[in-house]
C-alpha cells in the first residue's frame, strides 16, 4: 500500500500552489488580496483557497502514486438507451418552445482498488497524455476536494477590467465531423454568453473576438468562440459569478429553462463537473477559470468522470451518445495507468 500524501496542494495556470493559508466559501474573499484557487462546483458550495507559495516546479516529495481503475470497471448514470431517451425528451422540449438547446450529461464512476490514488499524480499523467490549456488540480482531502481537470475551455479570463469567455460547442473526431448543427449551436451559446457578460459590462463593450474557430485537442477537434466585455467599475467577483454561472456552454439556452430541464432529465449530480476551476489573483486583477469539463474527482472509494453533449432540434440521439463516448475514451485510458513511487519522476 502506498499512502496518499496529506499535504494540501493545487495546480492552475502553469503553477503549483503549496502552503494553504486561508479557506473561504464567500466570493467576497477574492476582493481581499492574495492569489486564490477557485473550485466552484456545478452543484454545491464554492471553495476559495489562498495559498502562500506558487512555483512552476512540482513538489515531487508531496506527490504519491497512482493506480487507476480498469477501463471495463466504469459504470454510467445513464446507459445508451437512457441517454438517447433524454436526448429525445430534450428535442420534445425544443419542439414545444421550452428551450432552444440543452446540454445533457452523464456521470461515470469506477471503484478505486488500491491506496495508490494521489489525484496529483493523475493530474501529471493527464498533463503528459492529454495536455490541456486550462488544466488544474486540487488536493485538499480534509475538504473533500480531490480533482484533476484537463479542460480545454475558458469559462472566465480576467485582465484588469477586461472579462473574456471562450465557449466550446461542436465536437468531432476530425474537422470533417463538424456539422452545421455544431456551428448553429455554437452561435446560440455565444449569444447566451454575450448576454451574461453584458450584465456586468459597460454598455456597448461586449463583443465577439473570434467566432467558430477550430481547435485541435488530443483525439478530437472543437469549435471555439471568444467573447469579451469591459467590466463596470467596482464590479465584484460575487456579481460576476451571479451573472455568468453556471457556464452557458454546459447548460443551454435560455439558461433558466435549460437548467430546469437538465434537473428533470439527469439522474446523477454533476458535482464539480461543469462548474469552474482555476485561479484568481486579486492583487493584480488577473484570473483564469476553466469550465471544469474533462474532469476526474474522487468520491470516497470511487473515481468519477462526467461527459455530455449539447442537444438541439437537429440532434441525432446515437450521434450525441457517441460524442459523450469520444470525450471520455482517451481520458479513461489515461486514468487506467499505474505510477508507482519506484518509477521516479518525468518532471
Amino acid at each position: 500500500m502506498e499512502p496518499v500524501p496529506a499535504a494540501d496542494l493545487a495546480y492552475a495556470g502553469g503553477l503549483w500552489a503549496t502552503e494553504l493559508v486561508e479557506v473561504s466559501i464567500d466570493p467576497f474573499a477574492l476582493e481581499d488580496g492574495g492569489k486564490w484557487i477557485v473550485v466552484y462546483p456545478y452543484v454545491g458550495t464554492p471553495t476559495f483557497l489562498r495559498f502562500a507559495k506558487w512555483s512552476k516546479y512540482p513538489p515531487l516529495d508531496l506527490i504519491g502514486a497512482w493506480q487507476g481503475p480498469t477501463i471495463d470497471s466504469w459504470h454510467s448514470s445513464m446507459d445508451v438507451a437512457q441517454y438517447c431517451a433524454a436526448v429525445e425528451a430534450t428535442r420534445t422540449a425544443i419542439a414545444q418552445g421550452s428551450v432552444y438547446q440543452a446540454n445533457i450529461c452523464r456521470v461515470m464512476r469506477a471503484p478505486m482498488q488500491t491506496q495508490a490514488r494521489d489525484i496529483a499524480r493523475l493530474h501529471m499523467l493527464l498533463a503528459s497524455g492529454n495536455p490541456a490549456p486550462f488544466s488544474a488540480m486540487v488536493r485538499v482531502a480534509s475538504l473533500g476536494l480531490e480533482i484533476a481537470c484537463a479542460s480545454p475551455e475558458l469559462f472566465l479570463g480576467r485582465d484588469g477590467t477586461t472579462l473574456t469567455s471562450g465557449p466550446i460547442k461542436g465536437t468531432g473526431k476530425t474537422r470533417s465531423d463538424l456539422t452545421e448543427k455544431d456551428r448553429a449551436e455554437n452561435v446560440m451559446i455565444v449569444d447566451l454568453v454575450r448576454n451574461d457578460l453584458a450584465r456586468v459590462s459597460k454598455v456597448g463593450t461586449v463583443e465577439v473576438e473570434g467566432l467558430l474557430r477550430e481547435e485541435e485537442h488530443p483525439g478530437l477537434v472543437h469549435l471555439v468562440s471568444h467573447v469579451k466585455g469591459e467590466l463596470v467599475a467596482g464590479t465584484t467577483w460575487s456579481e460576476i459569478f451571479n451573472a455568468t454561472f453556471p457556464p452557458g456552454s454546459v447548460t443551454g439556452a435560455p439558461k433558466i429553462a435549460a437548467l430546469t430541464l437538465i434537473d428533470e432529465l439527469e439522474s446523477a449530480s454533476r458535482d464539480v463537473y461543469c462548474g469552474a476551476i482555476g485561479w484568481v489573483d486579486s492583487d493584480s486583477q488577473q484570473a483564469n477559470l476553466a469550465v471544469s469539463i474533462r474532469s476526474f474527482w474522487l468520491d470516497a472509494d470511487e473515481l468519477c468522470f462526467g461527459t455530455g453533449a449539447g442537444i438541439t432540434w437537429e440532434s441525432d440521439a446515437m450521434r450525441e451518445w457517441r460524442e459523450t463516448e469520444l470525450k471520455a475514451s482517451h481520458l479513461i485510458e489515461i486514468a487506467a495507468q499505474e505510477w508507482t513511487m519506484d518509477q521516479g519522476s518525468e518532471e
